[in-house]
Order: structure tokens, then C-alpha cells, then sequence
């Protein structure tokens, strides 16, 4: 395994200059394009690297399937339901004409960043700090790592220029979707996507997914329906406005963000975490995505 993946970045290393670094987050542009990494977390907890595997990054958007997940276990699904739909919208990530009329919770879903700053009131905490508390030590449960931490650079880089944010979560405000004070979700928000991740974290991630919920040691951390829950939504969400053209290629529930990283899942076989900056136009890693094309045409991942 470690030296197909080796193989598979050698071959896929070109696709770094089709992208560009995520430019309207500033910090971002910091980081080195030509990166790439990948790790495979096997169901029986085997683990293989290649290339820029221990590489730390923002999470970004990959953070959102732990934001519904934190919203599912503490509300439950009918409360997450009326407040985001499951519909893939077919626009970028941060749009904000989804409907001609009202903003109704049909119009978004979890995995864009008007569904995510929205499901952030659900989570439960007294305050936001403590909000974001819970939602960190999930991560870091969920990824076997107590030292994950959020990029204290990136988060303000975020609260600084975040003018697109704050103008979904007033949105979200004006139409009745959240009621809380917006800086405060939106802080949330921002040190959500700020949390650094390795490729090895998010394949770990995406391996409790894939085993519906059940950590390595055996611990059931989250339901079986709330896995097929999010991994449903991922399946058609989760790549922003490429997802169609990924399950096509790809074939597995996945979820992008603008650090560069994928989280792919591969139900009962593997989880799988790539890191790879360097963007198309829809915010998803060029060379991270043909990685995992390769990697599901050799290894027959696609679920269809």
C-alpha cells in the first residue's frame, strides 16, 4: 500500500500548478502549493503514508461533518432538519442567491457555510467558548489526538476579512434561521475552521465514519443512523459544487476544504486524509482530487 500511494503521488504531483491557494483568507497564501500528502487508515487500524502526510493545516471546511454530527448528537435529527435541508444547492460554497424568494432551511445544507454557521447554535454549551470546547474535543476524539488546537493566525486572518461570513450569518438573522448574537457564531465558526489537521488526522476522522461511529478501541461514539446521516450528505454535498463530477470519478462520501485537505471515506474498508493546497475554482484541492481518483480506480473504492 505504501508504495502505491507512493506512485500515486509521483504521477499526481503535476496537478499542484493547475490550482491556486486560497486567496481571500490571507494567512493562507502563506502556505507552499506544491505540497501533498495522503494517509489510508485500513478498518483493521493499519496505517499507510506518503509524501506530506504529517503536515499540519486548517481543517476549514472538512470541520463541517463534526459540526452536524456534534448538532445531530445534541439535538437530534428532526431539530437539525428544520434548520438545514439535505440538498445539494449547485453553487460555491460561500453563495448567497440559493433562492428567488425567503431563505428557507431547504435551500442550504450542512456543508456549505451558511448551513455550518447556522448549525453552530445547535451545539450545547452555555456560551460559544464553550461551544467550540465541546466541538474541539470531539475532533480530537474523533481523530485519537488530544493535541489538535486551532491556528491562532489563521482564526484571526479569518475574523478580520470575513466580510462574506458575516454577511450569510446576517442573512441567516434577517430570514429567522439563528437568533443568536452573530459575532458570537460567527467566532465559533471561524476557530472551527481554524483547527489544524495532518492527512493522518482526517483519515483517522474518516475511518470513524467509515465504521459507523466506532472509534478503534471499540467505543461506540455516535450512531449507526447518524453516520449514514452524514455520510449521505456528503455523498452529494460534500465537494461543494463538484460533488456530482466526484462521485462519478471517485465514487466515496468526502469533504473538502480551502486548507487543502479531503476527507474521503470509504464505508467498512478505510478513511483516508490528503493535503494538497494548491485549488481549483470550486475550492477543492487539485491534485487531492486526482489522487483519490487513482486511488479508487486501483483500489475499486466507489461505492456504485
Amino acid at each position: 500500500m505504501n508504495q502505491l500511494l507512493e506512485n500515486i503521488l509521483e504521477n499526481c504531483r503535476k496537478y499542484t500548478k493547475d490550482g491556486k491557494l486560497a486567496s481571500y483568507i490571507p494567512e493562507l497564501q502563506k502556505t507552499d502549493p506544491e505540497k501533498l500528502g495522503i494517509c489510508v487508515v485500513t478498518d483493521e487500524n493499519a496505517l499507510y503514508t506518503a509524501g506530506d502526510s504529517d503536515i499540519r493545516f486548517t481543517m476549514q471546511s472538512a470541520i463541517k461533518p463534526i459540526i452536524l454530527l456534534l448538532a445531530l448528537m445534541d439535538r437530534g435529527e428532526e431539530e437539525v432538519r428544520k434548520l438545514v435541508g439535505v440538498e445539494s444547492t449547485g453553487k460555491p460554497f460561500d453563495a448567497f442567491n440559493y433562492s428567488d424568494q425567503a431563505l428557507k432551511r431547504e435551500h442550504i445544507n450542512p456543508m456549505i457555510n451558511a448551513g455550518a454557521i447556522a448549525l453552530c447554535t445547535l451545539i450545547d454549551g452555555e456560551t460559544y467558548d464553550e461551544k467550540f470546547d465541546r466541538l474541539l474535543k470531539l475532533v480530537q476524539k474523533l481523530a485519537n489526538n488530544p493535541k489538535m488546537e486551532i491556528d491562532e493566525n489563521v482564526y484571526q486572518s479569518e475574523k478580520r476579512t470575513g466580510s462574506k461570513n458575516r454577511a450569510l450569518a446576517y442573512m441567516l438573522q434577517a430570514y429567522g434561521l439563528i437568533h443568536d448574537q452573530v459575532e458570537q457564531v460567527l467566532d465559533c465558526y471561524f476557530k472551527a475552521c481554524s483547527v489544524l489537521a495532518s492527512s493522518v488526522d482526517l483519515a483517522k476522522i474518516a475511518l470513524v465514519f467509515a465504521k459507523k461511529g466506532k472509534l478503534s478501541s471499540g467505543e461506540q461514539v455516535f450512531s449507526k443512523e447518524y453516520a449514514k446521516y452524514i455520510n449521505a450528505v456528503l455523498m452529494t454535498c460534500g465537494m461543494y459544487d463538484g460533488s456530482g463530477e466526484f462521485a462519478l470519478n471517485v465514487g466515496v462520501p468526502a469533504k473538502s476544504g480551502v486548507g487543502g485537505g479531503i476527507m474521503a471515506i470509504v464505508p467498512n474498508r478505510m478513511g483516508i486524509g490528503i493535503y494538497s493546497p494548491a485549488l481549483d475554482s470550486k475550492g477543492n484541492s487539485c491534485a487531492g482530487i486526482k489522487s483519490l481518483e487513482l486511488l479508487s480506480k486501483e483500489l475499486d473504492l466507489s461505492i456504485f
